[in-house]
């Protein structure tokens, strides 16, 4: 063999080596332990969605996926973390659209940039949103348009709703309602779902717009009445519910949702590992049932429909949020 030839042989093995370790990276991954960030407290739907996550992983690939909790600052503070973490995949975030979109316009100090700070790995789950109203409330309200009418009759801001939060996707859905259809109601705040379930089922305040499953039961009990879901499609759980947006409010479609991401930088390999694991568990009958069991439902994609889903949604409530003037705390 001519120098030449020995001096290209050996170039050509070194540009080699950095494509054949990441390729036998991906496939020898994971290798060791894999943290589950959960950005909220343990017990509530993010936390049970990222568990289901977790025992999948752990189940298809015989890992070991430990989930943290880490909760803070509606979700940065745990996002962040993994915002920080190694680019290796050993770090995920199962995220809310708190942490993936609406928390930017809603933060003055966000500890990462939303839009660069992640690798989008799948969407896992959505939950609908219910407008709901006291069961004595005007009886002749029956469906959503029905509400409307009757809150421009009242006058702007003459009708109450409750929701656990400034800026939360209870809140947000219903300044999205209300730019949709022309109508103006008051805002009453409240520290968490239970404590708007209490006075609306004390008739303290007459509607809600929140996340359905705290009210589902009161809902099939009769002492609630629900007026419509924010989901694209009629909930699993209230076949007989309709849509908003099939109520003459076309294309309104207001359900948080969930998704899993990993750090920016990580091997495209490695998100395509999980991405196609992930979804393939998702899309199984036995996870669709504890996702559904925990009061969410499977809204299933891969990393590049998760990107592309983040940014209608970022487009969607940057604009809610400014036609709502809330300002940034």
């Amino acid at each position: 063999m001519t120098k030449i030839v020995r001096r290209r042989a050996v170039l050509a093995g070194a540009l080699a080596a950095p494509m054949l370790a990441r390729r036998g990276w991906a496939k020898a991954y994971p290798d060791k332990p894999i943290r589950m960030v959960v950005p909220f407290a343990p017990g509530g739907t993010t936390d049970i969605l990222g568990r289901i996550v977790a025992q999948h992983l752990t189940d298809a690939w015989g890992a070991t996926v430990v989930v943290d909790n880490k909760s803070g600052a509606g979700g940065n503070l745990g996002a962040d973390i993994v915002a920080k973490a190694a680019p290796d995949g050993y770090t995920l975030l199962l995220g809310t659209v708190g942490t993936a979109v609406t928390n930017q316009f809603l933060y003055k100090k966000m500890p990462y940039d939303t839009a660069t700070a992640f690798a989008p790995v799948a969407l896992f789950g959505e939950v609908a949103n219910v407008l709901a109203v006291h069961k004595d409330f005007a009886p002749q309200i029956k469906s959503a348009k029905d509400y409307v009418d009757y809150c421009k009759a009242e006058g702007p801001g003459k009708v109450t709703f409750g929701s656990p939060a400034v800026g939360g996707t209870g809140h947000l859905a219903m300044e999205y309602f209300q730019a949709l259809a022309g109508f103006k109601v008051e805002h009453v705040v409240y520290r968490g779902s239970s404590l708007v379930l209490q006075d609306l089922l004390a008739a303290v305040i007459p509607s809600t717009m929140d996340n359905l499953p705290p009210y589902l039961p009161h809902i099939q009990a009769g002492a609630l009445r629900a007026l419509g879901v924010s989901s694209r499609k009629r909930w699993f759980a209230l076949p007989d519910v309709p849509t908003i947006a099939e109520q003459g409010f076309p294309g309104f479609d207001a359900a948080p949702w969930w998704y899993v991401a990993a750090p920016a930088s990580t091997p495209k390999e490695i998100v395509r590992k999980l991405s196609d694991e992930i979804v393939k568990g998702g899309k199984s009958e036995a996870v669709i049932k504890k996702i559904r069991d925990a009061g969410a439902s499977e809204l299933i994609g891969t990393d590049e429909e998760l990107a592309q889903h983040i940014g209608r949604e970022t487009a969607k409530w940057k604009k809610v949020v400014e036609a709502a003037g809330l300002q940034p705390q």
